[in-house]
């Protein structure tokens, strides 16, 4: 509870919890908690793991060895376990917080292989010439989400960096299904961009992963390379993440760098979540009276 970044105490913002079994990071934004380090070094159980599909959506597996490029490095779960899990992969992170990073290296055994930039993931993608095999987009926490990474020409950028075959994950962190919601519009972005998008629910969360290429035969190389994963962790894991995807079927929203009101949007989506709580509130009381909405609480 005493790492100080600049004589300032990294607590001011950013919170650390641990025990016996994991390590959690928050930047106490709406839903709490950015990353989880488990110190047996197994799945995390959380989206995480449903994202270790797109390496073998990108064909990691047959080929050997990618490269991975994380934009939300956060403290590197995910760039950590591809590591773990894939043999023959680098991966490097930008994270806009550099006392993020530092956390990741004192608290969640980063890896030191794992580069990571401190800079802005867009302006990062325009600097760099590199392609990459797996892109993944976590830069999104609950209500915050930077509009210059919502928008076509964001994903465009992205496009313009995979390798062939290549595939970009996106962490949605708010589940989101109706009509012209923040998700609706993101999918429906991306789908301009990329012509193969799937979708699944990390089962126990809000969030929704999102997986997007160019290549038509995304999903039978990922049947095929998890028909060839050894690890049974992993295995299983990716058989049920395969349950859960969902071709997108695209609509006709779009955000673009001149239209990008990921504000609002985000406010939409809380104001769906309050009243779906109420609304929750509001039964327990209807059935069970003040008694029994007390017990709830």
């Amino acid at each position: 509870s005493d790492l100080t970044y600049e004589g300032e105490s990294v607590y001011n913002y950013l919170q650390v919890y641990e025990d016996e079994e994991k390590t959690v990071f928050s930047t106490n934004v709406l839903f709490g908690v950015q990353s989880v380090y488990m110190k047996s070094r197994s799945l995390t159980g959380l989206y995480y793991d449903y994202a270790m599909a797109a390496p073998l959506m990108a064909g990691v597996q047959q080929e050997g060895g990618a490269d991975i490029l994380v934009l939300g490095n956060g403290t590197g779960t995910f760039a950590t376990q591809c590591k773990r899990y894939f043999s023959g992969v680098t991966a490097e992170g930008v994270e806009i917080d550099e006392r993020i990073t530092e956390l990741a290296e004192v608290y969640f055994e980063l890896p030191d292989d794992v580069t990571v930039t401190t800079y802005d993931g867009r302006a990062y993608l325009q600097a760099v010439d590199k392609t990459y095999d797996v892109i993944m987009v976590d830069a999104y926490q609950d209500i915050t989400i930077p509009f210059q990474m919502a928008s076509v020409e964001f994903f465009e950028l992205v496009r313009d960096h995979l390798a062939e075959g290549g595939v970009m994950v996106v962490n949605m962190s708010m589940r989101g299904n109706g009509e012209g919601s923040l998700n609706q519009y993101l999918a429906d972005t991306i789908s301009r961009v990329f012509p193969e998008v799937y979708t699944v629910d990390v089962k126990g969360s809000t969030n929704r992963e999102l997986f997007a290429g160019a290549d038509a035969g995304m999903m039978q190389t990922f049947r095929e390379n998890l028909a060839l994963t050894e690890d049974v962790a992993l295995s299983e894991m990716m058989r049920r993440t395969e349950e859960g995807l969902i071709r997108y079927e695209p609509g006709s929203y779009c955000m673009t760098d001149d239209m990008a009101p990921v504000e609002l949007l985000s406010m939409q989506m809380i104001d769906e979540i309050i009243q779906d709580e109420a609304a929750y509130y509001r039964r327990i009381y209807d059935e069970e009276g003040l008694s029994g909405l007390l017990d709830r609480l």
